[in-house]
C-alpha cells in the first residue's frame, strides 16, 4: 500500500507470483480503484515493500524474486507510473522484502529473507542506488521478514519467521548497518507471515505470526529489550497464509486480519488492548487468499482490506463499516495465469487518488490500477518483469517526488526497479 501519484489516496501494489509482473492499482478514495497496470519483475515475485528510496518524495517499490538472486526496484514518478525495474544482487532464492533506515543516514535501506538460510541487507546512498548485500544467518528456510524498534534504542531490528523450524528469529540493530546474531522463538507449525503491533498497550512492540500448518496465529509480546514472551495462539481459518494489522473497529486498539488459503476467506480477530484476542470473524474472499494490506479506500477513516486471490487472478478489496464488519468485496482482475503474488498501495498519477500495484508472478509483469474519483479502476496497465516478480514495495528511490516500484523477481534472482513518472 501507498500515495504512488501523490493524491492523497491509497494505492495497491500486487506481486504476481506465475505471470512475473507486479500490478498497481490507483485509489479513487471511495473505495474503487482503476484497472491494474502491470511492470514486469524477476521470476516469481514473491513480496513487496514501499519506500522513497531515491529521495524525491514520491515512493517507489522493491520486490523479492523467488526464483532469481536478485531484487527488483521501480522508480516511482509520483503520477502513478514507473520505471523499469533495476537490479539488485541478493542471496538464493528471495522469499521476502522489508525496508528502513538501518544506518541512521535517512536514506532507505533493504532486507531480503533467502532461501538459503540468510538475510540479505542492502545499505541505500539516496540516489536509487545500493551497496553490495551483506548476510546474517537465520533458522530454516526464513520466509517473512519485517522490522521494527524491539528494544527502544532508536535503531531498527529485523524480525523473520522460520517457516522449515518453526521459529523466528530476532536480529538487533546496531545503528549502523549491522546486526548482532540472532535470537530465536518457537512459534507454531510453519510460520508464514509476520508482523508487529503494540498489542497490549506498554508501548513496546510485540509480534504476530501466521502458522500454516496447525491454522492458527502467535503472538509474543514484547518486553522492550528486545526479549519475547512465550507464545499465545489463537485459531483462523484452513491455511493461513499472511497476517496484518490494524484498527478495524475504531477503538484505538490494534486488531488482527489473516488470510486463509484452503476455505477462501479471511480472519479477524478484534484486539482488546491487554495482548488478548476475541475468537475469528470470517469472511469470504477470492479463490486462494494470499497476501493482505489495510488501509483507508474510501476516505470515511475507516480501515478498509485488500487480498490478492492467487488462484482467482484477481484482487478482492472489503470496505470498512461501523459495525466492526466489512462490506461485500469488490474484485479487480490481473489476468489469466497471472497468479498475482503479492502487492502494494500509493498514488503513482498524483491525483491524490490511491492505486495498486501487483506482482504478477504467472506472466512475468507488474500490473498498475489506477483509481478513478467515483471509487472504480481503470483496466489493468502492465509492465515487463523478469522471471517470477514475487514481492514488491513502493518508495520514492531517486529523489524526484514521484513513487517508484521495486519487485524481487523469483525465477530470475534479482530485484528490478521501475521509475515513476508521475502520470
Amino acid at each position: 500500500l501507498g500515495d504512488f501519484n501523490n493524491d492523497t489516496q491509497l494505492d495497491i501494489v500486487i506481486a504476481n507470483q506465475y505471470d512475473n509482473t507486479v500490478s498497481i492499482l490507483l485509489g479513487y478514495g471511495n473505495g474503487s480503484f482503476t484497472n491494474q497496470t502491470t511492470y514486469s519483475t524477476g521470476s516469481q515475485p514473491w513480496s513487496v515493500a514501499v519506500g522513497d528510496f531515491n529521495n524525491d518524495t514520491n515512493l517507489d517499490i522493491v520486490v523479492a524474486n523467488r526464483h532469481d538472486n536478485y531484487i527488483s526496484v521501480f522508480f516511482g514518478y509520483g503520477n502513478g507510473s514507473f520505471t523499469n525495474q533495476t537490479k539488485y544482487s541478493t542471496g538464493s532464492g528471495e522469499l521476502s522484502v522489508a525496508i528502513g533506515d538501518f544506518n541512521n543516514d535517512a536514506r532507505l535501506d533493504i532486507v531480503v529473507a533467502n532461501d538459503d538460510n540468510t538475510v540479505s541487507v542492502l545499505l541505500g546512498y539516496g540516489n536509487g542506488s545500493f551497496a553490495n548485500q551483506t548476510k546474517y544467518s537465520t533458522g530454516y528456510e526464513p520466509w517473512p521478514v519485517t522490522v521494527g524498534d524491539f528494544n527502544n534504542d532508536t535503531r531498527l531490528d529485523i524480525v523473520v519467521a522460520n517457516f522449515g523450524d518453526n521459529t523466528v528469529s530476532i536480529l538487533l540493530g546496531y545503528g549502523n548497518g549491522s546486526f548482532a546474531n540472532q535470537t530465536t522463538y518457537s512459534t507454531g507449525a510453519e510460520p508464514k507471515s509476520v508482523a508487529v503491533g503494540d498489542f497490549n498497550n506498554d508501548s513496546q512492540l510485540d509480534i504476530v505470526v501466521v502458522n500454516q500448518n496447525d491454522n492458527t496465529v502467535s503472538v509474543l509480546l514484547g518486553y522492550g529489550n528486545g526479549s519475547f514472551a512465550n507464545q499465545t495462539t489463537y485459531s483462523t481459518g484452513s491455511g493461513p497464509q499472511f497476517v496484518a494489522v490494524g484498527d478495524f473497529n475504531n477503538d484505538t486498539l490494534f486488531d488482527i486480519v489473516v488470510t486463509n488459503w484452503d476455505d477462501n476467506t479471511m480472519s479477524v480477530l478484534l484486539g482488546y488492548g491487554n495482548g488478548v484476542f476475541t475468537n475469528q470473524m470470517i469472511y469470504s474472499t477470492g479463490t486462494s487468499p494470499s497476501s493482505v494490506a489495510v488501509g483507508d479506500f474510501n476516505n470515511d477513516t475507516r480501515l478498509d482490506i485488500v487480498v490478492t486471490n492467487l488462484n482467482g487472478e484477481s484482487v478482492s478489496v472489503c470496505l470498512g463499516y461501523p459495525n466492526e464488519g466489512f462490506l461485500k468485496q469488490m474484485r479487480l482482475i490481473t489476468g489469466n495465469g497471472s497468479s498475482p503474488k503479492s502487492f502494494a498501495i500509493g498514488d503513482f498519477n498524483n491525483d491524490n487518488e490511491m492505486d495498486i500495484a501487483v506482482a504478477n508472478s504467472g506472466i512475468n509483469n507488474v500490473g498498475i490500477f489506477l483509481r478513478y474519483g467515483n471509487g472504480s479502476f481503470g483496466n489493468q496497465v502492465a509492465y515487463a518483469a523478469d522471471s517470477s516478480p514475487w514481492s514488491i514495495a513502493v518508495g520514492d528511490f531517486n529523489n524526484d517526488t514521484i513513487l517508484d516500484i521495486v519487485v524481487a523477481n523469483l525465477g530470475s534472482d534479482n530485484v528490478g526497479v521501475f521509475f515513476g513518472r508521475g502520470n
